[in-house]
């Protein structure tokens, strides 16, 4: 079976969740035809957006002109309301480097020392993820009539977010990134004390994923 869509990134992870709330949401989509840009070696791209929409855009569009398959992409971060929605863009190097266990701690430790002297009440933060959908022109039947630019990709970008707080110290095992000091809004629990399965329920990128599901469907023309 041949892929029909590729996600931009090359986690397995991230992948193993967007199978998940794609089957679910559309009938008849094979988990098979759902792969990674690494699966298909494709590279990366420089992402030089300033916002989590043009990062997500940039990186659909590289693999949708390298694959011809339609493209998903997504970008995501930390938003502290306090901090005028830092760390944001730069959340995964806010400590000035990235790609690391130790990086993401780093990040961590500098965000809960500059928010030191923040008061309780005004701790208030969001996960914040991107998704970007690109459809190149002689694929997606069911999309042409959304857009009036014949021979071009089709291009939509949804927005999921998670509402929270900023915790004082990190709590739980679970997570990656800043989840040990993320406390989600009505619940007790930091994002890293909640299981895989049940955060992929309820995450910023579940709803982003889930909201532009509808689109991949008529892009598919399932």
């Amino acid at each position: 079976m041949s892929p029909r869509i590729v996600l931009a990134s090359h986690n397995q992870g991230k992948l193993r969740e967007l199978r998940a709330i794609l089957t679910a949401a559309i009938d008849g989509l094979d988990p098979e035809d759902v792969v990674t840009a690494g699966d298909l070696g494709l590279t990366d791209v420089v992402e030089d957006g300033t916002s989590f929409a043009e990062n997500a855009l940039l990186k659909a569009r590289h693999v949708a002109e390298q694959s011809g398959l339609i493209a998903l992409a997504d970008d995501s971060g930390l938003s502290v309301e306090i901090m005028n929605g830092s760390p944001g863009i730069f959340s995964a190097r806010w400590s000035g480097t990235h790609g690391s266990r130790e990086a993401d701690l780093a990040n961590l430790d500098l965000l809960l020392r500059q928010l030191a002297d923040i008061k309780d009440g005004d701790r208030a933060a969001a996960f914040v993820c991107a998704v970007a959908l690109v459809v190149p022109p002689e694929l997606g039947a069911g999309v042409r009539s959304l857009h009036d630019r014949p021979g071009e990709p089709f291009e939509h970008v949804e927005h999921g977010y998670l509402q929270g707080s900023i915790l004082r110290e990190p709590r739980g095992d679970g997570g990656f990134g800043y989840d040990p000091i993320f406390l989600v809004d009505g619940g007790d629990r930091s994002l890293a004390e909640y299981g895989a399965d049940e955060k992929n329920t309820f995450s910023h990128r579940f709803h982003a994923f889930t909201q532009i599901a509808p689109l991949v469907a008529q892009a598919l023309d399932t």
